[in-house]
């Protein structure tokens, strides 16, 4: 995988995060759109959703019917543990939004590579070949042709409760990993509280949570790990700095610093407890600090990074474009559909959205001022480029992620061991 920018993959899911958004005008099943009765063109979009509050594609999409009369745009929000599985199936069977949300790379199930080369995508014109990030051209594209539109950029590393975390006596995030068991302890030794939270059921939040760690562990001392394992220089096993990620896990697990029961827990879990309070800090993508901020009024949530096994060890992190927007080739609505695209990528919406999402801009990065954010403890990672992209838009296929994030699962049973979980890794990558 590249440096430089953007995730989640998802909200509180690439990583997690329970269901439903309403939407405007919600078709159960999706499908693409004809034109409406009165002869105006239309078209549907279809994206994952995570707390409660509204998405912001239901608000741009609002937008755009506003500035666009005689268009309807049907919503198709899906849950979010759902989404991969059920825009693949709907490709499969012909029946996909005109528009959906996609995800750099051929990592996950909604990958743009992925879903491009299967031939589900349509080709994209220059307005979205602009917003790649530099360095980032190959998750987006194929032989010069771009068929995915970057929409914003998300760090991917740890929201903290600040609010509860005072209240629980922690005055500041861990430095490094001896600090978060110490802090775990503590936290746990209060009665009923935790540190993290952790979907532990959910394969995606599982695999957010090793990848969080594994950016200090791996990415940190060799950036360009994920060519290295395209070149086959090395393995997931003949890598150290997967083993020590995984075995900070088991160490986490041991130290009490998940909330009980979490080997079996959903995505409801997460906000249910780092809204109330109950468990401080959660792993997944910065946007979700402000669905959680609109859904639990009263507290300061922040971005923070995992922490390094040391202090001396450098701090670095996971940030890159992991929302994008992509066209089903099979869409009987291109025209109506290319031009809502192309509005979404003017500067005013992708203002709107990154604003909306609580992301950061998919572009002038650099010169973003972030003091006084909830980005502030990130800020120097961020200015001083010390992030990769989140590692599973760089892998060659869905089948590695999700056999990382079962075998954190097994990990945290105590059913499988780290060598196992590499070793299926591995398996996987070579397929």
């Amino acid at each position: 995988m590249t440096q430089h920018r953007r995730s989640h993959a998802r909200r509180i899911g690439l990583f997690a995060a329970p269901l439903a958004v309403s939407a405007l005008v919600l078709s159960g099943c999706s499908g693409t759109s004809g034109s409406s009765s009165d002869g105006s063109q239309s078209f549907s979009l279809s994206y994952a959703v995570s707390t409660g509050v509204e998405s912001p594609f239901e608000t741009l999409a609002k937008a755009y019917m506003a500035a666009t009369p005689g268009v309807t745009i049907t919503l198709n929000a899906v849950p979010n543990d759902s989404f991969s599985q059920t825009t693949s199936t709907q490709f499969q069977a012909g029946n996909g939004s005109d528009v959906i949300e996609s995800q750099p790379g051929s990592g996950a199930g909604q990958g743009i590579i992925t879903l491009a080369k299967a031939g589900f995508l349509e080709p994209l014109d220059d307005s979205a070949t602009a917003l790649i990030p530099s360095g980032n051209e190959s998750l987006f594209q194929i032989d010069g042709k771009t068929y995915g539109q970057a929409l914003s950029i998300s760090f991917v590393g740890n929201i903290l409760n600040q609010t509860a975390a005072t209240a629980a006596g922690i005055t500041s995030f861990p430095t490094d990993f001896t600090g978060v068991l110490a802090d775990c302890k503590s936290v746990a030794a209060s009665g009923g509280k935790s540190m993290f939270v952790l979907a532990g059921a959910a394969g995606p939040n599982t695999g957010a949570t090793a990848s969080s760690i594994a950016a200090t562990r791996v990415y940190a001392e060799d950036p360009t790990w994920n060519q290295d394992r395209t070149d086959k220089k090395t393995t997931f096993a003949g890598t150290q700095g997967w083993k020590d990620t995984l075995q900070a896990i088991i160490d986490m697990k041991d130290a009490g610093c998940f909330q009980s029961g979490a080997e079996g827990a959903g995505f409801d879990a997460i906000t249910n407890g780092i809204t109330t309070g109950t468990t401080l800090t959660m792993f997944g993508p910065s946007g979700s600090a402000a669905d959680l901020a609109k859904a639990a009024a009263g507290n300061t949530y922040t971005v923070e990074a995992f922490p390094p096994a040391t202090s001396s060890d450098k701090a670095f992190g996971l940030a890159s474009a992991n929302y994008s927007l992509s066209l089903n080739a099979s869409s009987k609505n291109k025209d109506a559909a290319k031009k809502f695209l192309d509005w979404m990528a003017e500067p005013a919406q992708s203002k709107t959205f990154a604003d909306a999402q609580g992301s950061l801009p998919v572009t002038g990065l650099a010169d973003l001022d972030l003091s006084g954010t909830n980005y502030a403890p990130v800020s120097d990672i961020v200015k001083s480029g010390s992030y990769v992209a989140f590692p599973n838009t760089g892998w060659p296929n869905s089948s590695v992620y999700d056999a990382l994030g079962t075998g954190v699962q097994g990990l945290l049973t105590g059913q499988t061991t780290i060598d196992s979980v590499l070793a299926s890794m591995d398996a996987a990558w070579d397929q």
